[in-house]
């Protein structure tokens, strides 16, 4: 039978519930179970801290507003990373994520249309409709500088 370990923290922690206490000293930040320290790392480093913390709720060691009563992080972010660390375990805090860019829609034949539309003086929504792509889609093209909108000819004010 498991013997239970008594909740003796050392002066100066600051207990997560009353089996888990941090502490944060020269630059490090500790976090003990029982009197034992189980885990450590850099102040400054952020991944380990989401996912200790995330290990801890998803092994039953604390809960989620307990780590967010503690270190005044937003649920919103406890349970994105607990996520992470669920489908993924620990590497998915530290691997490399692929960087996925979306492929572009306006390529070939549909950008020389695009870019003669915005010619013939057609605003960007009415491109976007007969082309049935989104005005986001033009916008971005433009701002890439796959797409040139021309300039607006301005007429001279007429004194009167």
């Amino acid at each position: 039978m498991p013997q239970l370990q008594l909740p003796i923290f050392p002066v100066g922690v600051t207990e997560i519930n009353t089996r888990v206490a941090v502490e944060a000293k020269d630059g490090r930040v500790c976090y003990i179970h029982g009197h034992l320290p189980v885990f450590q790392h850099e102040e400054t480093d952020v991944w380990s801290f989401r996912m200790f913390t995330s290990q801890m709720i998803v092994n039953g060691t604390a809960q989620a507003k307990e780590i967010v009563q503690t270190f005044g992080v937003p649920m919103g972010t406890v349970k994105r990373y607990m996520k992470v660390y669920r489908d993924y375990g620990a590497k998915g805090f530290y691997e490399p994520k692929p960087r996925h860019s979306s492929a572009s829609v306006l390529k070939g034949e549909i950008l020389e249309r695009a870019q003669a539309c915005l010619e013939e003086g057609q605003s960007v929504p009415q491109v976007a409709q007969e082309l049935k792509v989104l005005g986001n889609t033009i916008h971005k093209a433009i701002r890439a500088g796959r797409l040139r909108q021309p300039q607006k000819k301005v007429q001279p004010a007429r004194l009167s």
